[in-house]
């Protein structure tokens, strides 16, 4: 058994504020407690007894210490040198949080009888005994429910009292005669450091914050710091709610432990850090206010999340850190996302196959939005359908659209995508989630020889439809006779349907409306503008005026297949798929009469496509009438169609 010696006076100097010491002490008590927070239980920590031989103190081991107390590796009685710990200040009393620490002694008697020192570091006059029962030494050393065991009083081993809270925990050693002797590491005896002698409370106001890393952060540390990389920054968002208007960013951090944390600001802490804070960027985060993560909103692997306050400093490190990741990926094979539970938050990589043109839909509180969907696949053997909402579509969606559109498939990283499992599992973008197209790293690599060795042409099933080859997820064909014949979009939701058919009418005198170019956070206003006296365009819902408005398409066009013709709405995306510039373009050649003006839309006409439709009921003064809404219009691919009659075909064979 290896040997050891306590350090002399070393509780004392620890509780003093001496952190560069590194004492060897001895764990006289150890237990596990669950540490909860908004009524939630965010894990187990342990405390501890810690003892020099002579005096005692209690102590909360770091989260990442954890598994050593529950392996076994520390526990009752085992000697060790406390290489990093913080002294935190709770109230009046003061607690060794320790970092970091290395094992001496696995186990062995508790040495000499140490006294529990007082929140100064001074003895607790006159403690209260130890009690033995049936030769066994109990030592009290948490206040709590007291034991009803009968015990007998002894004169010669101090209790610890009231070290920490909750239930007495009682715990026997077997009388000895000898207590064992341990040969010397040597270690001085403990000398106040000048900086830190007679200060008291100031010591917690100028001593300097120390770096630690990310996963030691705990509500029982004081002053602290962290540095670490800044790997996504949130965009700004509004709020309202009883206390009046508010607004909140968040940004991401990951240290060279590879510790991760959220970090939110409001108001004007948000004016103080929008700006400072940039993405690749390490900075060094100290006095902020460590509080449960919102695992609602808060996808990192942490139970805490970072705010700042009004004493919070962000500060940019100049010289770049190498030894920090750029960021941290958890990939999970694609076959994995199949037993995902829905909203489930994960990275996923793969090859992008095919990515599809960006639509407009309405959201239930009347907000339009952005949505476009691409197939990844992987070496599992299957492929997931990836939505892009908002801002990703023109962004990311537009480079990745025209890079396959080259022959060009691009290795994908998704960082915090959302699973849902509506028809299948897909994976779609949310506020916190990063796309990186074509990574530097082993995965992407070793994709890209896979996708280009035969991975290409490598068969693989979707875990994301149930639907036929060449078809739009959810699709359901109709012809436009059916559409009159089988009542469609007369109830209370409308219906969606695609339909082939040919564009063979239109009117092209009014195909626009003005629209208003005010921004309403991160979404365009969009509403009809009118021009005023002044000559400026005028917007009811804004009640503002404006020199220059903008154009979107109120296209109206006839379409025809076998069964009959009809008439379809075309708003600002569905136009522009159909048409191929936007309504401002075409506008402007009308108003020059140039004749490509007419060329646009001849080019359009006796041209066969694939209109995904919005049928609905809408009333028109006293009329009611079933309107047909295009929000997205494809051209038919020949070889996608053919998969699709295929199908049919075998479908209907099958039947017969």
């Amino acid at each position: 058994m290896a040997m050891a010696r306590l350090t002399p006076n070393g509780v004392a100097a620890a509780l003093a504020g001496d952190t560069n010491l590194k004492p060897v002490l001895q764990i006289v008590e150890l237990r596990g407690v669950q540490v909860n927070g908004a009524g939630v239980t965010r894990g187990e920590r342990f405390r501890a007894v810690v003892s020099d031989g002579t005096a005692a103190s209690s102590a909360l081991f770091a989260a990442q210490l954890s598994d050593h107390a529950r392996s076994g590796a520390l526990r009752r009685g085992s000697i060790v040198q406390l290489s990093e710990y913080v002294i935190n200040e709770v109230g009046p009393r003061r607690i060794i949080v320790i970092l970091n620490l290395e094992v001496l002694v696995s186990e062995c008697e508790i040495i000499g009888n140490p006294t529990a020192l007082s929140e100064t570091g001074s003895p607790i006059p006159n403690p209260t005994r130890v009690e033995q029962f049936n030769g066994a030494t109990q030592y009290g050393l948490m206040a709590g429910n007291s034991s009803n065991t009968t015990t007998k009083p002894s004169d010669n081993v101090p209790l610890f009292q009231n070290s920490m809270a909750g239930n007495s925990s009682n715990f026997a050693t077997r009388p000895s005669d000898k207590v064992p002797v341990f040969q010397p590491t040597v270690q001085p005896s403990y000398r106040p450091a000048p900086n830190y002698k007679n200060h008291g409370a100031i010591m917690k106001n100028e001593a300097p914050a120390r770096i630690i890393p990310i996963s030691a952060l705990n509500p029982y540390q004081g002053r602290w710091a962290i540095k670490a990389r800044v790997t996504a920054k949130g965009d700004i968002r509004r709020y309202h709610n009883a206390k009046g208007d508010g607004k909140v960013f968040s940004f991401d951090l990951l240290d060279s432990d590879g510790g991760e944390i959220r970090v939110t600001c409001f108001n004007a802490l948000l004016d103080r850090f929008y700006e400072v804070v940039e993405v690749g960027k390490v900075y060094v985060v100290s006095r902020g206010n460590l509080r449960p993560a919102q695992k609602n909103y808060n996808h990192l692997n942490n139970e805490w999340e970072i705010l700042l306050e009004n004493g919070s400093t962000v500060d940019l490190c100049p010289d770049e850190d190498s030894s920090i990741p750029t960021q941290r990926f958890d990939f999970r094979p694609i076959n994995e996302i199949e037993d995902a539970q829905n909203n489930a938050i994960l990275d996923i990589i793969g090859v992008v196959t095919s990515v599809n043109p960006c639509t407009t839909i309405q959201r239930k509180n009347g907000m339009e939005t952005q949505k476009r969907t691409m197939n990844l696949k992987d070496m599992s053997g299957r492929s997931v359908e990836v939505t892009m909402w908002g801002d990703f579509c023109n962004r990311e969606g537009s480079q990745l659209q025209g890079m396959v559109e080259r022959g060009i498939f691009p290795v994908l990283a998704v960082k915090a995508g959302k699973v849902s499992d509506f028809s299948g599992k897909s994976v779609g973008t949310i506020s916190s989630t990063q796309l990186f197209i074509n990574p530097d790293s082993a995965e992407a690599h070793s994709l890209r020889q896979w996708f280009d060795s035969g991975g290409r042409d490598a068969s693989t099933q979707s875990i994301s439809r149930d639907i036929t080859p060449g078809a739009s997820r959810n699709e359901i064909r109709k012809t436009v006779a059916q559409i009159k014949d089988e009542g469609l979009g007369m109830g209370d939701k409308p219906d969606w349907i695609t339909v082939k058919a040919t564009v063979i009418f239109f009117k092209n005198e009014s195909f626009f409306y003005t629209a208003c170019p005010n921004m309403i956070g991160d979404r365009q206003c969009n509403k009809k503008v009118t021009k005023s006296t002044t000559g400026n365009w005028t917007c009811d819902k804004c009640d503002r005026e404006f020199e220059e408005c903008d154009y979107r398409y109120l296209l109206q066009f006839q379409i025809q297949d076998h069964s009959g013709t009809a008439w379809v709405t075309a708003f600002q995306e569905a136009g522009q798929e159909l048409l191929g510039c936007s309504a401002t373009e075409l506008n402007a050649l009308k108003e020059r009469e140039d004749p490509r003006f007419a060329d646009t839309m001849l080019n359009c006409l006796f041209q066969e496509y694939l209109l995904r439709l919005k049928v609905k009921e809408e009333s028109y003064g006293d009329e009611r009438k079933v309107k047909n809404t295009a929000v997205k219009v494809e051209k038919v691919d020949p070889s996608g169609e053919s998969k699709f009659l295929l199908d049919l075909i075998s479908k209907s064979s099958a039947l017969h």
